[in-house]
């Protein structure tokens, strides 16, 4: 595990992961706003900064990949620019459109005591941490096996680096309770990086068909990440 500051050393692995990008089906495209938007760069900057700016090693949760409108804009998983700025305090240009896992996530991180106490113990990134775009919509790594088998080496690579970088490896929480646990679960058998992987219902899956069990949905996230 580093000794070292831990938003330098993450904004080095974002660089790191870039120069590490595999090769894509023909049909499926990279979602990269921290290559590609130099605002998304500076706020990626800002937010580390401003929550990472530190040695402390934190708990990891991981989601499947960013969309469009959420990481896919911010490189700030399950962070939408409206609650960048008005929650995280990091204002920006891009349109203030809430995202719906974005609008879980931050009522659960409210929950938890507000953006300062939930960082200072977890980071949040996902399994593979730039999005995927087909025909223009969303794409997950694990919706095609070609793609799934390209990133592999992918995968293990930021998950290494992560724990060099001062990822704690006694649990990680996984957001999605089918595909994206039972690959990540799988992986982590195999590789021993956590001593156990424990999976928690996905915040776009809670938001689109169980809204009305909102409550319970986040009593169940807060009573899990506090007994961590």
């Amino acid at each position: 595990m580093s000794n070292g500051n831990m938003a330098r050393e993450l904004h080095r692995h974002f660089d790191q992961l870039l120069e590490k990008l595999p090769s894509l089906p023909p049909d499926v495209s990279w979602l990269l706003p921290y290559q590609d938007l130099p605002e998304t760069a500076r706020l990626t900057q800002l937010f580390l900064n401003k929550f990472y700016n530190d040695k402390k090693p934190r708990t990891l949760i991981l989601g499947i990949n960013p969309g469009r409108f959420g990481a896919g804009i911010t490189n700030v998983a399950f962070t939408d620019p409206m609650h960048l700025e008005q929650v995280c305090g990091i204002e920006n240009s891009f349109k203030k459109r809430a995202e719906l896992s974005a609008v879980f996530i931050y009522k659960m991180i409210a929950e938890m005591g507000g953006p300062k106490l939930f960082y200072e113990k977890f980071f949040i990134n996902s399994v593979v941490p730039f999005g995927f775009t087909k025909n223009k919509i969303n794409y997950n790594y694990y919706d095609d096996k070609i793609l799934q088998n390209a990133m592999e080496p992918f995968i293990k690579f930021h998950l290494e680096n992560l724990l060099k970088i001062g990822i704690k490896k006694e649990i990680c929480f996984c957001l999605g309770t089918g595909k994206n646990y039972k690959y990540l679960n799988k992986l982590n058998e195999r590789e021993k990086y956590f001593e156990r992987v424990v999976p928690l219902a996905h915040p776009r899956y809670i938001m689109q068909y169980k809204r009305k069990e909102l409550n319970v949905y986040l009593n169940e996230y807060t009573t899990a990440l506090n007994r961590k």
